[in-house]
């Protein structure tokens, strides 16, 4: 496992209870799992390095950070309540560990919000907006690396034949392709929106 992903636990909970190693093996193992081919610990990683490269924008790297880090601790492609179940746990463990009451309420808010990837007013800042931003970072990567990504993904819906597979696939493409901007920060509109954009209709030509 690697030892980017134990060092920023052990500094994201620096002096917190001591069962916050109960927790750092919990998540581990919850992100290990044989179903996880995509969401596992690498795509928590990539997450947690682009926090720490654009922590100096951010109001609270450190709700964001936990946010990764629960954000998809619960995943079973066959069912639509994974966000919800994430941030419950988030909000077990956070408050066992004794942050406070606004961080665990935003981590929560912002893992509900993976879901859909909206905002509504209350929610909508900087911050929430890097948040889902980063989670789709994936979209603008090169082309052979977006391959390996569609196929990962595939491998965690292989429950289903590919028509309906497909058409799925197809609507969630289309809902990104469909919104004014994929992104939400003019940061990450400028590096990654047309690349994104690319992508997706690549991999919607292929469907």
């Amino acid at each position: 496992m690697s030892d980017f992903l134990k060092n920023n636990w052990n500094n994201l909970t620096d002096n917190l209870s001591i069962i916050k190693n109960e927790y750092y093996q919990e998540l581990i193992q919850l992100y290990s799992s044989k179903n996880r081919f995509y969401h596992n610990p690498n795509h928590i990683e990539v997450l947690l390095k682009l926090s720490k490269e654009y922590s100096h924008l951010l109001n609270s790297s450190q709700t964001i950070d936990f946010t990764i880090w629960y954000h998809d601790a619960i995943y079973d492609a066959s069912k639509s309540n994974n966000e919800e179940k994430s941030a419950e746990l988030a909000k077990i463990h956070l408050t066992q560990l004794g942050l406070s009451e606004e961080l665990i309420n935003n981590c929560y808010n912002l893992i509900i919000a993976t879901k859909t990837h909206a905002l509504n007013d209350k929610l909508n800042s900087f911050d929430a907006q890097f948040l889902l931003d980063i989670d789709l970072s994936i979209l603008a990567v090169e082309r052979n690396k977006y391959i390996e990504y569609t196929k990962q993904i595939r491998q965690e819906y292989k429950m289903y034949p590919d028509f309906l597979y497909n058409k799925g696939r197809e609507k969630v493409l289309n809902h990104f392709l469909e919104m004014d901007n994929i992104y939400k920060t003019e940061l990450f509109q400028n590096l990654w929106e047309e690349k994104a954009k690319d992508n997706l209709n690549y991999e919607i030509s292929l469907l």
